[in-house]
């Protein structure tokens, strides 16, 4: 069953951010864009090359108004050290979260059982907790974070103009179609 369109349940999770352990909950979602980056295991070979794509395009999430939480089925202790030991996750300015219990990892259908990890999985939600996108794949193919990026901003444009939709390759300032039985067979 798809998660789109969806609310995200309630939960709670410690985080490491900016040298503090945190409190998240859903509501620390509300109210504002949230963009969910899912990754198996701190200590990993793909996840701090992830980590560190997110960071240099942390300005960028912000400029759109939105936070980012990276999510691993650690704990936050672990976060802790992993910020502290390695370059690429060092410059991480967002949230680390830890899901030692697999509650998220389940709520968002990411959970591999046998291991106890997590896919990598990309969720984009709204102000309201809706769930607008969902991207799910296998732990070796590591993402590009300028989609995710590109992706978060057609999830605000469409929010912002009902009744368009943001084509193929779509990125900021570009044309948007207006669907429209004249449009039917014509594109």
């Amino acid at each position: 069953m798809s998660l789109i369109n969806t609310q995200v349940q309630p939960f709670k999770a410690q985080a490491f951010h900016n040298g503090k352990f945190i409190e998240v909950t859903e509501q620390s979602l509300k109210g504002k864009w949230s963009v969910l980056i899912f990754m198996p295991a701190a200590f990993t070979f793909n996840c701090p090359t992830e980590i560190e794509d997110a960071a240099d395009n942390y300005a960028e999430f912000q400029k759109a108004g939105a936070e980012v939480y990276i999510v691993t089925t650690d704990t936050h202790f672990s976060h802790k050290v992993w910020h502290e030991t390695s370059a690429a996750v060092g410059k991480a300015k967002f949230p680390l979260v830890g899901d030692p219990t697999h509650a998220l990892t389940n709520a968002f259908g990411v959970h591999i059982p046998e291991e106890g990890l997590a896919l990598r999985g990309t969720f984009i939600i709204n102000p309201e907790l809706l769930i607008k996108t969902s991207e799910i794949h296998s732990n070796e193919i590591a993402r590009d974070v300028k989609e995710t990026v590109r992706k978060l901003k057609a999830a605000q444009y469409t929010a912002a103009h009902p009744g368009e939709v943001c084509p193929a390759k779509w990125n900021e300032g570009a044309k948007t179609i207006a669907p429209s039985i004249d449009l039917v067979g014509k594109i």
